[in-house]
């Protein structure tokens, strides 16, 4: 029998969806424009705050006494601290704007061509910098231990890649869709 090569992710929970948003970001970038993505980027921060502001309220409100889960062990599950939501959403706002100028930089040199290269390249570079950017945070201000920094980067880093890389059918895919049903020529963005 022949050997299999696996790769243990070492990520948290919250990081398996976030590729998906510079997807978005990408197809926004795209098809409206650069000044668009950067306002979707900004609602998206917005978003983030009130629902850390629920979980706050929620942490401090006292669970009722038929709860299945108590005051500590919501605490402990959903609870956060400063540091760790400052260093995502600093982290965030960097790759998500760098995501953006990246990728206008690949859509005006290649003339509006190369779809997999401004998509993969702009994501791939803000990627690297998302996950260093956190996970630096996190090490100095004590949230994480320097020891595991490697693992963490290795793993967030590749598994961010891989993403980005299965992604890009995608990318064509929903492209091909958006201006075809908008009747948008190569490189044209919608004007709103």
């Amino acid at each position: 029998m022949g050997t299999f090569w696996v790769v243990h992710f070492w990520i948290s929970v919250g990081l398996i969806p976030y590729p998906i948003t510079f997807l978005v970001t990408d197809l926004i970038s795209e098809i409206y424009g650069r000044k668009r993505a950067n306002d979707v980027v900004k609602v998206g921060l917005l978003a983030t705050v009130l629902i850390i502001g629920v979980i706050a309220l929620a942490d401090i409100a006292p669970a009722l006494p038929a709860s299945p889960v108590n005051n500590e062990q919501f605490s402990h599950v959903f609870g956060f601290t400063f540091i760790a939501v400052a260093a995502s959403m600093i982290a965030y706002l960097l790759a998500q704007f760098v995501d953006i100028r990246v990728f206008h930089f690949w859509k005006e040199l290649t003339k509006g061509k190369h779809l997999w290269l401004r998509n993969n390249f702009s994501t791939i570079t803000s990627q690297l910098l998302d996950t260093l950017s956190v996970l630096l945070l996190l090490c100095a201000f004590k949230v994480l231990p320097w020891e595991i920094f490697p693992t963490l980067f290795f793993s967030g880093f590749l598994f961010k890649v891989v993403i980005a890389a299965l992604d890009t059918p995608l990318f064509y895919l929903f492209t091909f869709w958006i201006k075809r049903y908008f009747g948008l020529e190569e490189n044209e963005e919608l004007k709103i």
